[in-house]
């Protein structure tokens, strides 16, 4: 049996997408490219899509069956019926109508209906409760949290964990639309296919086009790691994807007349972020660290300023009333993540840290503990050996949130899909150091 070496790293875009890949029409001049041949793009080829897709459906089968009633049961039937769909038609139908329809199953089973089928004929989850019930308090009052005299009556729900730019996608049921526009993962999805589609074709080398970045975009959010959360409107799809814009935005080059040309759309991209979650914070010091590394301080030191003054004002203008009373801001955005309030949040996966946190009060600030030292070892590591690029800065970015997430006392297996979805990032987008500069 003969076995086909693997393609290109362009072949991946007509793959997936089917989207033709043309030579670059103009000279590729300075920036980050992506190299051929090496990394996941040149990994994956005709021959492995459709296996990627009955992997997909696998995953889609086993939650499907060993999940109890509910909204994680329903995705996985949806999902697995639509990835298997695109895994025989990819597998039988080799050409390009056949690749184009094997994409549109995928989104079609995996995303668009569950997404449409759980925001209309099931109970909202809690992530939508609360983004939705926090949009409400802030056009009323002026900030998405409750003061802590109401939170102490409420229950988990009362609780927002989210940054005030979160809130912006309960505006719509808050300004009263009704049924599948008024819920948040129809906001969620089309934001997180945006920006990721913005970031592929930010980043990609310099023939990519337009198409081809909706069809690498369209095939990430229909995949396991982001169609399942989005279907459940949990909200780090868009954080990955704000995280992943941001890093794209830092391949470009600057000029000769300002060479951080390239930082200060970065910058808002990621304040922004950093507005939305406290996950996004961790990342800013990595990227802080490439920058020194690759481009000088001056550039980082500008880049953090820019990123913390965007998050700032994106505070004050969502949530002018948040700022002047921080009392409910700090109970649900830092005690309760930490697990520091009477009422306890559901996320409880059997990780290291959270294990601690059930041996007592010790065992709590035990876990405390190992966070602070594991992320002052991550600190260290940035000085000591930063990150030469932002493909490396996306690899570290991964394991200190993947390390954060074992251990934090409060967690959930789905917090995963950061450094899952970053490591994919890295080794789609692997760049060449010497095109950095």
């Amino acid at each position: 049996m003969t076995i086909s070496p693997a393609p290109p790293a362009t072949d991946i875009i007509e793959t997936i997408t089917d989207v033709p890949y043309p030579p670059p029409s103009r000279p590729a001049g300075p920036g980050l490219r992506t190299a051929p041949g090496t990394g996941l793009a040149s990994w994956i080829g005709w021959q492995r899509v459709w296996a990627l897709y009955g992997a997909f459906a696998l995953y889609a089968g086993a939650v499907a069956v060993f999940s109890g009633p509910g909204d994680d049961r329903s995705w996985g039937i949806w999902a697995a019926f639509g990835y298997a769909a695109a895994a025989a038609l990819a597998a039988l139908w080799p050409g390009r109508a056949g690749r184009r329809a094997a994409l549109a199953a995928s989104v079609a089973g995996a995303l668009a209906a569950p997404v449409a089928w759980l925001a209309t004929q099931a109970s909202a989850t809690p992530d939508v409760h609360v983004v939705s019930g926090s949009a409400v308090l802030l056009l009323h009052h002026g900030t998405p949290y409750l003061d802590p005299a109401q939170l102490a009556h409420g229950g988990v729900l009362s609780y927002n964990p989210y940054l005030p730019v979160m809130t912006i996608f309960g505006l719509p049921h808050a300004m009263g639309l009704p049924g599948l526009a008024g819920d948040t993962r129809p906001w969620l999805v089309l934001a997180t296919f945006g920006l990721l589609a913005a970031a592929l074709r930010i980043a990609g080398p310099a023939g990519r086009t337009r198409g081809a970045a909706l069809g690498l975009a369209a095939f990430a959010i229909a995949s396991p790691v982001l169609a399942f959360p989005l279907a459940e409107g949990i909200t780090d799809p868009p954080m990955i994807a704000l995280t992943v814009l941001a890093l794209a935005l830092l391949t470009r080059p600057g000029t000769r007349i300002w060479p951080g040309t390239r930082i200060w759309p970065a910058a808002l991209v990621f304040g922004a972020a950093c507005a939305m979650k406290y996950t996004a914070w961790p990342a800013l010091v990595v990227l802080a660290a490439m920058l020194a590394a690759r481009d000088g301080a001056r550039v980082a030191a500008r880049f953090t300023v820019l990123t913390c003054a965007a998050a700032a004002a994106l505070t004050a203008a969502l949530a002018p009333a948040s700022l002047a009373a921080p009392a409910g801001l700090i109970d649900s955005t830092v005690r309760f993540p930490l697990g520091l309030t009477a009422a306890r949040s559901p996320a409880q996966s059997p990780l290291p840290g959270h294990a601690l946190a059930t041996l007592g009060p010790a065992g709590h600030q035990a876990a405390i503990a190992l966070l602070i030292v594991s992320g002052l070892a991550l600190a260290a590591w940035m000085v000591i050996r930063p990150p030469a690029g932002t493909s490396a800065a996306a690899v570290r970015i991964a394991l200190g949130l993947a390390l954060m997430f074992a251990l934090s006392p409060v967690t959930c297996f789905g917090y995963f899909a950061y450094p899952i979805a970053l490591l994919a990032w890295a080794g789609l987008c692997r760049d060449r150091r010497a095109g950095a500069r």
